[in-house]
């Protein structure tokens, strides 16, 4: 099976400018192929992965990714997908956002040998254009009529666009050509929502290149959840690439807490796993579900490819502590990601009374139903049940000094922080 057709099947393409043309054009010889992304942020999340990961198939294939940090563009805003103005960001916070890209990046692709990845910053050839040179020699060539009729130009037409936004598709447009006449670029990849800007480079290639030249675009579909929620978010919010702000242990969370109706096709989408793999663990979702092997392949396969396989083990490590309750067996940084989320109580250090604590802390709401509680065994201290109402809290119920887990009840845990 080419590449094409594994992209199919892996429901992959959403649309082609010309699916007969690429075909022979990667049968013939290899070429560079690339796919931007605006640092609009200091991380990506994990809605920016399938243009990345189909690009390093791509790569697999024999084809060289020039993943490109949109340094100018992201000063000016993409109208894609957007109601109103974006928020201008200063030269310096777009410049430390696409460092701190840069660093993901490097995680998804092979950058040595002779396909290896060269990634480009779009400010470096856009940034030494001056304005009469690219209204000559850019904006001449691109109709406004044309531009008109993108979506995401019309779409915004009735709320507003100013020029700054207005022009963006032409600055991504200089950046196809610039990227065909430097590398040999002959195929972008991105979203269903850049389908507009892609084919305006394709116009402004076809106007400023020798005659016959050819270039292709390829979009891939909205990733989307069975029950209709937004894929990639939680109730914390964005899930992100930067282990500082998404830990490895909820990365890993997010993957395994799939849906079986979903699953399959994130394995398809994400992950570098065989058609036999992925069609054994489709039949393993349908006849064993409550194994969740998918899950785990899944959530594995998506761990060690962002955060590298020793956070795949602390995150696997993790999941059983907290599953188990063997909270004992976890160090400090392990309890930081495990219970990031989780209430939390700053005490001094010394002894305490465990009841005085409960209250304290507002895990029971009195003395006397904190003194219940301890009896009934409803109260664990790292995983210990204690019935002892005389327990004072000890160093030896600290986990490396810092933290100690009470949990009342069977989910109700409360993080126990200790002030020097």
């Amino acid at each position: 099976m080419d590449l094409l057709q594994d992209l199919k099947w892996r429901g992959i393409i959403y649309q082609q400018t010309d699916e007969e043309g690429l075909k022979e054009l990667l049968e013939k010889e290899s070429i560079s192929i690339y796919c931007g992304i605006d640092p609009t942020a200091d991380s990506m999340h994990i809605g920016h992965l399938l243009p990345f990961l189909t690009l390093r198939r791509f790569q697999q294939h024999g084809h060289r990714p020039l993943p490109v940090i949109g340094g100018a563009t992201g000063l000016i805003g993409d109208p894609s997908g957007k109601s109103e103005e974006r928020n201008l960001l200063t030269v310096e916070t777009v410049q430390h956002n696409a460092d701190s890209i840069k660093e993901q990046l490097k995680r998804i692709f092979d950058f040595d040998g002779e396909n290896g990845a060269v990634m480009v910053n779009n400010y470096d050839w856009t940034s030494t254009t001056d304005l009469v040179t690219f209204l000559r020699d850019i904006g001449k060539h691109i109709g406004v009529n044309y531009m008109l009729a993108k979506d995401t130009i019309a779409n915004r037409l009735e709320t507003g666009i100013s020029f700054t936004e207005f022009t963006y598709t032409i600055l991504q447009a200089m950046d196809f050509n610039h990227l065909y006449e430097t590398y040999n670029c002959k195929l972008q990849i991105g979203g269903s929502d850049q389908w507009g800007n892609i084919t305006t480079g394709l116009e402004l290639i076809r106007k400023k290149q020798e005659e016959g030249a050819k270039a292709y675009g390829l979009t891939i579909p909205l990733v989307t959840k069975a029950d209709g929620t937004k894929f990639g978010k939680t109730e914390s919010g964005a899930v992100w690439l930067d282990a500082q702000k998404t830990s490895p242990y909820e990365f890993y969370q997010f993957w395994i807490n799939t849906a079986d109706a979903d699953v399959v096709k994130y394995l398809k989408y994400f992950t570098f796993l065989s058609h036999e793999e992925i069609e054994s663990l489709e039949q393993a979702v349908e006849t064993e579900p409550h194994l969740r092997k998918a899950q785990k392949v899944l959530a594995g396969e998506m761990t060690k490819l962002i955060h590298g396989e020793a956070s795949l083990e602390q995150a696997i490590k993790i999941s059983a502590a907290l599953f188990s309750g063997d909270i004992k067996s976890l160090t400090a940084s392990e309890i930081k990601q495990g219970f990031k989320d989780v209430p939390s109580f700053e005490a001094e250090q010394g002894e305490l009374s465990l009841v005085d604590l409960l209250v304290q802390a507002k895990i029971s709401p009195s003395k006397r139903q904190a003194r219940e509680d301890i009896q009934n065994g409803a109260v664990s201290i790292n995983g210990d049940k204690v019935t002892n109402l005389t327990h004072m809290l000890s160093e030896e119920d600290r986990i490396e000094g810092e933290f100690t887990i009470i949990r009342r009840g069977k989910k109700k845990y409360t993080m126990i922080k200790y002030t020097n």
